[in-house]
This record gives structure tokens, C-alpha cells and sequence, in this order.
């Protein structure tokens, strides 16, 4: 219990750290980058499971990350496509990447209820951080307000994915 709390914060505070360090200098393309590259991170954190698990719930619960991430990110490519915004690379989202694949290296060396737990808590522990910051940074700094709405209809899909993860965890141990 203590080390999911504590692997709860240290996302939170990283995931947060990095935006709100940076959040008055934010456009909508780096927005828009951003939002993908948290996307993309978590369908990699769901290849991994889906490699490392054999576990029905977990291996579900991957699928359901990779379909509803992947449709994420071809819904905001639409988007910017349709406002004409080319998302930008920044320090944000390549710090998140990096972070991302630290993460992916430490899982990978796990195996059985060890990862399945790893895997679950970092899935509760991320989907807090993405939410929080969606709500309390990426929809007051963007811009444009078809983004802005775009961003805020995440949120439930995201709570509801928290959920689930939380769920799973709560067999897992």
C-alpha cells in the first residue's frame, strides 16, 4: 500500500512538475504533441503487458488501453489536421518519453504477479497524473476551443479507465 501511494506521488509529481514548470509557455501544437505523446506512452506501457502477461484481466486491460489510446491520438490527428496545427516536439514530451522508457526497462525485468502489480500500479499511478494535468493545465493554457472541449471530453474516458485499472489491481493482490 505504501509503495503505490508513493509510486502514485512521484508520477503525479513528475508528470505535474514537468507541465506546470512550463505551462505559461505552452501552444496549442505543443498541447497537441503532448496529448499524443501520452497516448502513445500508454499503448507502450501496454505492449509491454501484453508480452509480459499471462494474466486474462491484465492482458484485457491492456487491450482495452491499446484500442482506446490508439483511437485517442486518431481523433486528435484529425483535429489538429482539421485547425491546421502541427504539433511541436518540446522538452515536455520528450522528457515524458524518456521517463516513459525508464519505466518500460523497469517492468520488462519483472515476470508473473510482480509485473502484473508493477503494470497495474504504474496504469492507476499515470492515468491520476494525465488526468490532473489535463484538467488543471493542458484545457486553461490551450487556446483554440474546439481543443479545449476536445481535451475536456477525455477526462471520463480517463477516470473510467482509472477505474478499471484500480479494479484489476484490487485482484492482483
Amino acid at each position: 500500500m505504501f509503495y503505490k501511494k508513493m509510486l502514485t506521488a512521484v508520477t503525479a509529481i513528475l508528470f505535474g512538475s514537468l507541465l506546470f514548470a512550463q505551462s505559461p509557455k505552452l501552444t496549442d501544437a505543443d498541447i497537441a504533441h503532448i496529448g499524443v505523446t501520452a497516448n502513445q506512452i500508454d499503448i507502450n506501457y501496454a505492449e509491454v503487458a501484453r508480452k509480459n502477461s499471462t494474466n486474462t484481466e491484465v492482458v484485457k486491460f491492456a487491450n482495452l488501453m491499446s484500442t482506446d489510446h490508439k483511437a485517442v491520438i486518431d481523433q486528435a490527428v484529425a483535429l489538429v489536421t482539421k485547425l491546421g496545427v502541427t504539433p511541436t516536439d518540446n522538452e515536455i514530451s520528450k522528457s515524458l518519453m524518456k521517463s516513459a522508457d525508464a519505466k518500460i526497462k523497469e517492468m520488462s525485468k519483472l515476470k508473473g504477479d510482480a509485473f502484473n502489480k508493477a503494470y497495474l500500479e504504474n496504469e492507476v499511478a499515470y492515468h491520476q497524473a494525465v488526468i490532473s494535468t489535463v484538467k488543471e493545465t493542458l484545457i486553461p493554457t490551450a487556446q483554440n476551443r474546439e481543443l479545449k472541449d476536445f481535451l475536456g471530453a477525455l477526462v471520463a474516458p480517463l477516470e473510467s479507465h482509472l477505474e478499471h485499472a484500480q479494479m484489476a489491481l484490487a485482484q492482483i493482490k
